[in-house]
């Protein structure tokens, strides 16, 4: 049964007069009659009652134009949700983000923006670090990935979101605490360093080692450890120093200084990661967000 059926019948069962009904649908009288009587045929059942004064809708007319209009509602609500899903107005965007990335205003002022301009769209956050949401996006499990630098594969690509210095994490009663400014990173390679172990999964760990190499320097390790604010609370015990994005300045712990470095290098990025041949309508309109950060 054709959806038009359906209008030229209710128009009909509102109107109760074929003129007005025709009228209101736009189509000439003769048309609509005849669509009609197709549709009581199909149903087998008369569905009004005709004569040249009046039309009445019968036992059967008023039960299926309950039917009609629901059926009519629920196909309006249906394009309608269809529609706005495909320009990424409505559904689900899931982001996988590192634990250090709310430390930085960036990506809260971005969350903000997008929830108000899509509040319809379902967010789902997942803490993962850098290596662990590679295998998400490759398999549509994750739509956006927020993370630190890394060697992705093949079918994934990447943007700079945000971009900070690197700062020297100190003990405040140590030999580098007693003063904010800024210092080398050959000035701090010679003091016992707390970082992040392998199994940390984060590409600050990559940057570390690739800076320190360029310099020939190869920094003591005392201590391996999985999070930032173990790095930082080892560094407020004295066991060493350490280096991190100033965001995480953010993280106030008594007897910690954090000092800028000097060198030009000393930069850290995070990146916006999506899989290459699987963008979503909602990743879509989250990067053009991103992109367009002047546009209200």
């Amino acid at each position: 049964m054709e959806l038009r059926y359906l209008r030229y019948f209710v128009a009909v069962a509102e109107e109760l007069h074929f003129s007005r009904a025709a009228e209101r649908l736009g189509i000439s009288q003769p048309p609509l009659s005849q669509q009609i009587q197709a549709l009581e045929r199909e149903l087998g059942t008369r569905l009004l009652t005709r004569t040249n004064r009046r039309v009445e809708l019968t036992e059967a007319g008023l039960v299926f134009l309950d039917e009609a209009r629901d059926i009519l509602a629920r196909t309006e609500r249906a394009t309608r949700l269809v529609s706005r899903l495909g320009r990424g107005e409505a559904g689900q965007l899931r982001i996988g983000f590192t634990t250090s990335v709310p430390l930085s205003p960036t990506l809260p002022r971005t969350l903000m923006r997008y929830r108000q301009r899509y509040p319809d769209v379902e967010l789902r956050m997942h803490e993962l670090n850098s290596q662990r949401q590679v295998a998400p996006l490759l398999e549509g499990d994750l739509d956006i990935g927020i993370m630190r630098p890394a060697t992705l594969p093949e079918g994934l690509d990447a943007f700079t979101l945000i971009r900070e210095p690197l700062m020297a994490v100190v003990n405040e009663q140590g030999p580098l605490g007693g003063s904010a400014l800024p210092l080398t990173l050959e000035a701090l390679a010679i003091h016992p360093f707390v970082y992040f172990s392998p199994a940390a999964g984060t590409g600050l760990l990559d940057q570390f080692n690739t800076l320190f190499a360029k310099r020939g320097l190869t920094p003591r390790l005392v201590q391996e450890v999985g999070g930032p604010n173990t790095i930082i609370s080892l560094v407020a015990a004295g066991m060493g120093v350490s280096v991190l994005p100033a965001s995480f300045q953010h993280i106030r712990i008594d007897n910690v200084r954090y000092r800028p470095l000097s060198d030009a290098d000393a930069v850290s990025e995070v990146w916006l990661t999506h899989a290459r041949h699987h963008l979503t309508p909602q990743a879509r309109s989250f990067i053009d967000l991103v992109q367009r950060p002047g546009d209200p």
